[in-house]
């Protein structure tokens, strides 16, 4: 399947760590909120209104200005059942949609596979970040995972026998533990694979420019990278980021702390859409930013704990801005675990309605089962 500029694209910004839905999107006409949060809560006139009940926490100015044009969406109470208030836990079953086992295939790498089944390019998806986030990774879907775009190359400078020959040196070098057969084939193939990609996706930054500066923290880079590879119309469908690792779980100093972060994250967003926006390239894009889980309900004097249900975003021109779902109740009563928001939101929703309304395709294969859409796009 060969793209086109106009194909949808999706861009994923996982914010790494356990983003503190309530601190994030503060239900600031609960009363519990104050009594719960009394370090951490956030003055009234403080906060950037979405409507009587819920607004944005103050840091996240440039985001609620997609609010205001309409192409904002916000999940409340999103999450799964029986949560796991594990990193490592939690994310794979955001990644694979399997929580009551542990997955070995990503929901992309599914969405991948079918975008490109015959594997003509192997840019289909590229990630920005160190390794390769399970979502993407799938049996047989090539994916460029690009730790800095600017110096990205494999082999630089090899052509030819010489490229032959190293492969066949981490075919050998595999062999032993993996089978001879087997291990030549597949390093072969993914590393031919990697090849392509990498002499690419090295021509990137010099097809570049723009009127626009990111901030040179890694988000900012990185979704300049993703930015970048967007523009040079590889025919990249899925594009993946991750905020630096574990840095929105807030234990302590979180007052300072979230604000920075979702300071950050909120430039850049605005910063990403203005320059695709001016180079004509924003209407066919969505942004999908999410966390592992939430935080809990009480404060623990200067941060929070690990949590369960929390919230996400969509973000694109052709979103339908609103509040999607219902803020999990915050009465003692309705608690799990002592001092958690119950999820009222299964986050395989919104990857259905992805999978379904962006990208066209049967969403039960991917995320495992048929789970209602919301109506976001």
């Amino acid at each position: 399947m060969v793209s086109t500029q106009k194909d949808p694209v999706l861009a994923v910004l996982s914010l790494s760590g356990g983003n503190d839905g309530i601190h994030t999107v503060i239900p600031y006409s609960d009363p519990l909120y104050r009594d719960f949060r009394p370090t951490l809560s956030v003055p009234e006139d403080q906060v950037l209104k979405l409507n009587d009940e819920v607004g944005l926490n103050p840091s996240m100015g440039p985001l609620k200005k997609f609010w205001d044009e309409g192409k904002l969406a916000v999940f409340l109470g999103i999450g799964y059942p029986n949560p796991s208030y594990s990193h490592f836990r939690s994310m794979d079953i955001w990644h694979t949609c399997e929580p009551d086992k542990v997955g070995t295939e990503g929901w992309l790498g599914k969405v991948l596979a079918d975008l490109d089944p015959n594997k003509e390019n192997v840019l289909t998806g590229v990630n920005f970040g160190r390794g390769l986030p399970r979502a993407m990774a799938k049996d047989g879907v090539p994916v460029a995972s690009v730790g800095n775009l600017e110096t990205y190359g494999l082999l630089s400078g090899i052509h030819g026998e010489e490229r032959n020959d190293a492969l066949d040196v981490f075919g050998r070098m595999y062999a032993p533990a993996i089978g001879t057969g087997y291990a030549m084939d597949y390093i072969r193939s993914t590393g031919t694979d990697a090849l392509k990609g990498a002499d690419i996706l090295a021509t990137a930054p010099h097809m570049y420019t723009s009127n626009v500066e990111y901030s040179n923290t890694m988000v900012g880079q990185y979704m300049k990278n993703i930015a970048q590879t967007h523009l040079a119309d590889f025919g990249t469908r899925v594009l993946y980021t991750t905020s630096p690792y574990n840095g929105f779980d807030t234990h302590a100093a979180e007052a300072s702390a979230h604000s920075a972060l979702w300071s950050d994250v909120s430039d850049t967003v605005e910063t990403f859409f203005a320059d695709l926006r001016d180079h004509g390239k924003a209407e066919n894009t969505l942004l999908f930013l999410f966390s592992e889980f939430g935080r809990r309900i009480f404060d623990n004097g200067s941060g929070t704990d690990h949590g369960a249900a929390s919230v996400a975003f969509a973000v694109g021109d052709k979103v339908k801005g609103g509040v999607y779902g219902v803020y999990p109740s915050m009465e003692r009563s309705d608690h799990i675990e002592g001092g958690n928001l119950a999820p009222t939101m299964d986050f395989r929703q919104v990857y259905a309605t992805i999978v379904e309304d962006w990208f066209g395709q049967d969403s039960v294969p991917v995320i495992g089962g048929n789970f209602g859409k919301i109506p976001f796009l």
